[in-house]
């Protein structure tokens, strides 16, 4: 099985562009501004005006343009009214979009549904309008200086007249989070747009604009009956929207999303869906079974591939260069893979079950969270005055393993959340000041990732506390994370990737869904398996959620070939003054060994960071 793209060379970017909202040269006609090298592709069409560039490519993105505006829409936005979904099936989407911008000013992404990112520049009042999605499936970047403003929808594709340096506080968060979480991109003066959010460049000016905050509605009451019927209909109405107009297939990891979606898939086709799994013959991480089993159901056309660690020697490079930053979710080259698999059945989309876990409370930290939560509910004299003071501080009660696991409860459940989500950060539990240099850490501000986290915690507000669980997860979890996974890797392939789980609809539906629905005392996402029980396999419904985990540490001691290129990037990566001297030896000789799992991930985010920075930045070093 090859992992190799579709497209060969440098990843192609679908949108740059370059405005000066000042127009401070207004003795010129055409265009002027940094010099490009002109995007790849075939059929790439470019906007040139005085002050303006817009280069796009036709066939993921369409534009509109008059006497003094330019609206250039990536993706396939649904629109509320009927109007302007006529005027975009009959024109464009670019047009319907500059319809709506007129009508609505600067937050009128807050009217749009579905996948998008938008880009409007109104010359006649100098401004610049960015928008993207929800959940950032469709991405921007920009930079902001002295009234101008370069933008594309890949960080490393924005034009800048400056040279392009690295960000040190990037590279810190990326080993923090093994991605790098938005606004912040691994490129000085670089940022990405968050999921959600508009940003309005005007008068010299810039404004980020929230245009989607969820509004939980925890009161709502209706019979579960009702809610059952209604959330399979949105669920079937969604696939359906999906699949319309496609070769179409979907993942199939054997859990309940991935399930769904697989048999939604059939029933809206009306004949037997492709589906595509990906296994590991390494023990504790092969879920093929569970996939067979949904498989088997729903009768689809089932295909299967199982991952080597030559796989991994393979695509790792090809992965880890392809971003336009750094990013060490380890699962990326098992979705390429499966991605891969569906272009060559002649596919060309693939729907994902992305967005299930996060919207109706399927991960286990949910359930774990909501036991140490429950230690502040014991009033805090008796925390303070008894429970504290016996299992933290005497010693000999350390010995017994009862009173050993309570007191690691305890610890756990007095830190302040988010806090405590990192409780098992592999940096933190490493210690910072063990895995990295000094000079490179007195480049960075150690704090800024607890700041980040807690600044996404509150704009939750006071709601329960899976609520605000699910609404951190929308960013750190979805579209920093999970999204850019699948759309990176799909993008690879040379496939379109669809995520029915997340459509607008379904959202606005777990929103007003009552919070112990989604976790039940500790049963997780209760209403999701109620609601297809019955179309779903019982198996599937009974079973614990793994996904594509990937065996790399326990390969790492077997492999010969994916240890030598993991040795060769870790002791490339060790002259870049990044990591401690000495660290790495350590992590490879010492710890791998002890425990090939858990360590294996941090080798995983340190090979993947050399390898991008060998392909993008060879010459980089902290000074």
């Amino acid at each position: 099985m090859s992992v190799t793209a579709a497209s060969s060379g440098d990843p192609p970017a679908i949108l740059r562009g370059w405005f000066d909202s000042a127009h401070r040269d207004s003795s010129r006609s055409a265009y002027y501004g940094p010099a490009y090298t002109p995007l790849e592709g075939r059929g790439t069409r470019s906007i040139a005006r005085r002050g303006l560039l817009v280069e796009f490519d036709p066939q993921q993105a369409s534009a509109f343009e008059d006497d003094s505006t330019v609206c250039i829409c990536v993706g396939e936005p649904r629109f509320a009214g009927a109007e302007l979904a006529r005027l975009a099936a009959a024109e464009t989407s670019a047009a319907a979009c500059h319809a709506l911008y007129a009508d609505c000013g600067a937050e009128f992404a807050g009217g749009l549904r579905g996948a998008f990112a938008l880009v409007v520049i109104d010359a006649a009042k100098g401004e610049a309008v960015l928008a993207v999605d929800r959940f950032s499936v469709k991405t921007l970047c920009y930079s902001v200086e002295d009234g101008r403003i370069a933008f594309s929808d890949r960080a490393d594709s924005v034009p800048l007249e400056r040279s392009r340096e690295l960000d040190p506080q990037a590279l810190f968060e990326y080993l923090y989070f093994h991605v790098i979480p938005a606004p912040r991109t691994v490129f000085q003066g670089v940022e990405r747009l968050r999921a959600g959010h508009t940003l309005e460049l005007a008068d010299g000016r810039r404004r980020v604009i929230r245009h989607w905050r969820p509004i939980f509605e925890e009161r709502h009451r209706q019979p579960l009956e009702e809610l059952k019927r209604e959330f399979r209909s949105l669920v079937e109405d969604a696939v359906r929207r999906e699949a319309a107009g496609r070769r179409v297939g979907c993942f199939l990891s054997g859990g309940t999303d991935s399930s769904t979606v697989a048999g939604m898939l059939g029933r809206v086709t009306g004949r037997p869906p492709a589906t595509f799994s990906i296994g590991f013959d390494a023990e504790g991480y092969d879920e093929m079974g569970y996939a067979r089993i949904a498989a088997r159901h729903f009768g689809t056309e089932h295909h299967e591939h199982y991952i080597t660690p030559a796989d991994l020697v393979e695509g790792i490079p090809r992965v880890a260069t392809w971003y336009d930053q750094p990013f060490g979710n380890s699962s990326a080259v098992p979705a390429l893979v499966c991605a891969t698999l569906a272009r060559e059945a002649g596919l060309d989309k693939l729907l994902a079950g992305d967005g299930g876990d996060e919207l109706f409370g399927g991960n286990a930290r949910y359930a774990t969270q909501r036991l140490l939560e429950a230690y502040s509910c014991v009033p805090g004299p008796v925390r303070g005055g008894l429970i504290e003071p016996v299992l933290l501080g005497v010693r000999p009660l350390g010995q017994i393993p009862l009173a050993r696991k309570a007191a690691g409860y305890v610890r756990q459940a007095r830190l302040r959340m988010p806090q405590r989500l990192n409780a098992y950060n592999l940096l933190l539990r490493l210690g910072v000041e063990e895995v990295l240099a000094p000079d490179f850490l007195r480049s960075i501000d150690q704090e800024e990732p607890d700041r980040a986290q807690r600044a996404v915690w509150d704009e939750a507000g006071g709601v329960a506390f899976i609520n605000r669980m699910l609404a951190y997860d929308w960013k750190y979890t979805l579209a920093d994370n999970d999204l850019p996974k699948v759309c990176g890797t799909a993008a690879l392939a040379g496939i379109e990737v669809g995520f029915p789980l997340l459509a607008h609809e379904l959202v606005d539906f777990s929103l007003r869904l009552e919070p112990e629905l989604k976790l039940k005392r500790l049963k997780l996402r209760y209403f999701f398996k109620e609601a297809l029980r019955g179309f779903l396999p019982d198996e599937v419904i009974g079973k614990k959620k793994h996904g594509f985990g990937l065996p790399f540490g326990v390969w790492l001691a077997s492999h010969a070939g994916l240890r030598a290129l993991a040795h060769a990037s870790l002791a490339s990566l060790d002259g870049r003054g990044i990591v401690k001297p000495g660290f790495l030896e350590s992590l490879l000789t010492k710890r791998l060994p002890e425990h090939p799992a858990y360590y294996g991930e941090m080798v995983w985010v340190l090979l993947v960071l050399e390898q991008w920075l060998a392909a993008r930045a060879p010459r980089f070093a902290v000074k």
